[in-house]
């Protein structure tokens, strides 16, 4: 793990990471400390969103359930740091269950894209491509269910209740600090951009971002916030494009055989070449640029993945 060293200068805080060349500037000391309360807020409502998915898997759920997981894996393996069998225990027990719910929460977003997706011809392919995605998405929630029936979702309630109760943080935590140098594992080199490091900007992001949160009212790291909160969401949404053509290269052959499979490679390529400007930005911060607030609004996977598919009837 890289370790930032702070250089103060003249009303600015300077982090030097050692192990990459790059500075970050910010017009705040970074000496924000960890908000404690938000922090037990993230083990109360992954308690809640397990109550309503061992009633019914819906997808707002499901995709609470996630979030809200990996926040509270963040700070147990990212800023508690010392762990008890009760953390180790929780922490595998809410990997497997994430990893179910998120092939549900796949489907889910993939059917919502399908859906809006209009096009004039497809020899009825979209709908067989649909009538496959809800098949599956069905036997994917059984075995959801059975994974999280009410004792389980009893049993994980308990341990995270003792992890919250137990939960503390070192002295001196600065989550900013810790953002940015889990950032900078993303840029230990210029490597060309591929689909998997793309995948490594999303996963890490993720995990960074989350951390950031713990920042007790740091406009600083609400800044470096928004800029990874735009990256996830484009990134994402060109994932989710993304296994969507390749289920329907799956069903349907090659962009030769199906208009839809077609239009689908050319969504997803759109979404690559977002997905390429919003890391740039991202490595462009890393360049010693300064981080700022966006002027733009804050897109959500849901309005940026109704784009292309409005761009690609035109």
């Amino acid at each position: 793990m890289l370790v930032p060293r702070r250089a103060v200068t003249t009303g600015v805080s300077k982090l030097l990471f050692l192990a990459y060349p790059c500075n970050f500037f910010f017009l705040n000391e970074l000496n924000m400390a960890v908000d404690e309360k938000r922090s037990r807020l993230a083990f109360q409502r992954l308690g809640r969103e397990l109550t309503r998915i061992a009633r019914k898997p819906a997808p707002e759920s499901i995709h609470k359930f996630r979030t809200n997981s990996r926040r509270v894996e963040a700070l147990l393996t990212d800023v508690v740091l010392e762990l008890d069998r009760n953390d180790e225990k929780l922490l595998k027990l809410l990997a497997r269950l994430r990893k179910r719910a998120g092939k549900v929460r796949d489907l889910d977003v993939q059917l919502a894209a399908l859906r809006d997706l209009k096009i004039a011809q497809g020899n009825g392919h979209k709908a067989q491509l649909l009538e496959v995605l809800i098949e599956e998405r069905g036997e994917r929630e059984r075995k959801l269910g059975k994974a999280f029936n009410r004792e389980i979702a009893s049993q994980i309630r308990k341990r995270l209740k003792r992890a919250a109760g137990r939960l503390t943080i070192p002295k001196n935590t600065e989550p900013l600090a810790l953002t940015l140098s889990k950032l900078a594992q993303l840029n230990r080199d210029h490597a060309p951009l591929t689909e998997k490091t793309l995948h490594e900007y999303r996963i890490i992001g993720k995990r960074a971002r989350y951390i950031a949160e713990l920042a007790d009212d740091d406009p600083a790291a609400k800044r470096v916030i928004e800029q990874l909160k735009h990256m996830q969401d484009v990134l994402g949404d060109w994932h989710d494009w993304l296994k969507l053509t390749q289920r329907a290269e799956q069903l349907l052959g090659s962009v030769r055989d199906s208009a839809l499979v077609s239009m689908l490679r050319n969504v997803t390529q759109a979404k690559f070449r977002q997905s390429l400007d919003a890391v740039a930005e991202i490595r462009s911060v890393f360049a010693g640029k300064e981080l700022r607030a966006r002027s733009t609004p804050a897109l959500t996977r849901k309005s940026i993945a109704r784009e292309p598919s409005r761009a690609a009837v035109a």
